[in-house]
């Protein structure tokens, strides 16, 4: 993708709500809600403690993760799974920051060795694969608490990920604090897009911090279409 394809200036990302009503962008939301019932329902909650050597989505659990300082946010860190799935997550996480609502300390989880879990789905914090953003604003079953513009950017941010993470809004139960790696160990996918992420970071002007226009109209279709093949 080129980074600096429909660029807006880095000074519109703030107070976005306001813009947002005024663009009309709550009644063209149904471009990035999820059609009907999540189709990436999680199984049942597990009874008791995780058992498994691996989380939900395939990755071994790990009994430790490092710390990766969110650049651009201050003091601002997350434990993870390192490697690919850092470089991954950490973009997300610094588009969010630098997009949607700035990140302090305490506004972000990651990896946990806690295995009681209340979903299956939260088995990936045990193998550093999954991180909240904003838990308490966006508890597990409450829905439809993003903001349009936001939810918007969202969905960009996955789109450009090309699919590789998933985010909570789309699971059963709802949790859209939540995003996790979909992909399994292994998957070429992660190297490429990683590796493209790390070239994104060794250029001025591109990457994270560069804040693209989500309404162009090829990356909401790109959006809508990756929302779809999610949601099957």
């Amino acid at each position: 993708m080129n980074q600096h394809e429909n660029v807006a200036p880095h000074a519109t990302l703030k107070r976005r709500h306001v813009v947002a009503a005024a663009l009309g962008v709550a009644g063209g939301a149904v471009l990035w809600s999820a059609p009907g019932t999540a189709a990436a329902a999680a199984d049942a909650s597990p009874a008791g403690p995780w058992k498994s050597r691996r989380s939900a989505n395939g990755w071994p659990v790990i009994e430790e993760a490092p710390e990766h300082r969110v650049e651009g946010a201050g003091d601002t860190g997350v434990s993870c799974r390192g490697g690919d799935v850092a470089t991954v997550l950490l973009h997300l996480t610094r588009r969010y920051h630098y997009e949607v609502r700035a990140i302090a300390p305490r506004d972000i989880t990651g990896h946990t060795t806690d295995r009681v879990l209340s979903q299956r789905y939260e088995s990936n914090y045990l193998s550093g694969t999954a991180i909240t953003i904003f838990p308490a604003l966006y508890p597990e079953g409450a829905k439809g608490n993003v903001y349009p513009q936001d939810l918007a950017t969202i969905r960009d941010i996955l789109a450009e990920l090309e699919g590789l993470v998933m985010w909570g809004g789309d699971l059963d139960p709802v949790k859209e604090s939540h995003f996790q790696i979909d992909v399994a160990p292994r998957d070429p996918k992660l190297a490429d897009v990683a590796a493209r992420i790390r070239g994104w970071e060794s250029r001025p002007g591109a990457g994270a911090g560069v804040v693209p226009d989500v309404f162009a109209t090829r990356r909401r279709l790109r959006a809508r279409d990756l929302r779809n093949r999610q949601n099957r």
